[in-house]
Formats: C-alpha cells, sequence, structure tokens
C-alpha cells in the first residue's frame, strides 16, 4: 500500500544557488516541503511512531518533515522532486522489515574451520627454527 502526501505538504519558496545565470537572484526556486506527521490522517497512529523513529533525523522539534530541494532551474521542478523523495521516504519507512531466523551452522562448516585451523597451525610450526639437539 503506497501512501500519496501530496496534499498535506506545505511549500515554502526561496532564492536558491546554483545554475539558473542571471534568474538566480531574482526567482524564488528552492522549495522547502514540510508534512505535519501529528496531523495527518493518511497514518495510523502505529506508523505515526515508525516514522518518528526512523526519520527522526529529519523531523523538527514541531514533528514536521521538513525536506528541500535546489536541484531543478524551476520551481515546479523542485517541487516535483521533493514531493516524490518525501513520498518515497515514507512509504520505505512504513515497510515493516522482516525478522531474520536465526539458523545453526553447518557441521561441513564447523569441520571445515577446524581443518584449516590445522593447516594454519602447521604451517606456523614450519616456520620454527629447527633444534638439532632433539633430534
Amino acid at each position: 500500500m503506497k501512501i500519496d502526501i501530496s496534499k498535506e505538504i506545505i511549500f515554502k519558496t526561496a532564492r536558491s544557488g546554483g545554475k539558473g545565470g542571471q534568474n538566480v537572484n531574482k526567482v524564488e526556486t528552492m522549495v522547502e516541503a514540510r508534512w505535519d506527521i501529528n496531523a495527518t490522517t493518511l497514518v495510523t497512529e502505529e506508523e505515526k511512531e515508525l516514522l518518528k523513529e526512523v526519520l527522526k533525523n529529519k523531523i523538527s522539534i514541531n514533528g514536521f518533515l521538513i525536506l528541500k530541494s535546489q536541484q531543478s532551474r524551476t520551481q515546479l521542478g523542485n517541487k516535483e522532486i521533493v514531493v516524490n523523495k518525501m513520498n518515497n521516504l515514507i512509504n520505505v519507512a512504513i515497510q515493516k522489515k522482516k525478522s531474520r531466523i536465526a539458523t545453526k551452522t553447518p557441521n561441513a562448516v564447523i569441520e571445515q574451520r577446524k581443518e584449516n585451523k590445522i593447516i594454519k597451525s602447521k604451517q606456523k610450526q614450519n616456520r620454527k627454527r629447527i633444534n638439532l639437539d632433539e633430534l
């Protein structure tokens, strides 16, 4: 189930750095998008808590998920980029991770490890000096 939050996003624009030539000083192309996690009705309370935990670095103190984009030279392009980023972040964060089932180490692997240890031990024994008195 994919969630589309584009209707609940609040946009704010500002002057952007980077590409744009003379336009860069006149046109507000950078887009900052905010989404209030606490006020949304698109996700359940359990999913809200999961979002807050997974995306804690991108969430403000007030509970807003904040993303910025200034890649495109147009405001519309940056809005599309931000909406896609937010939707992807949320949909990935909500997905439940499969728990790993612990398995027993196979006997063949254990035997191989023991054999490798023996081989290494013999190699190291062969590096020692030979004591002629013991022969």
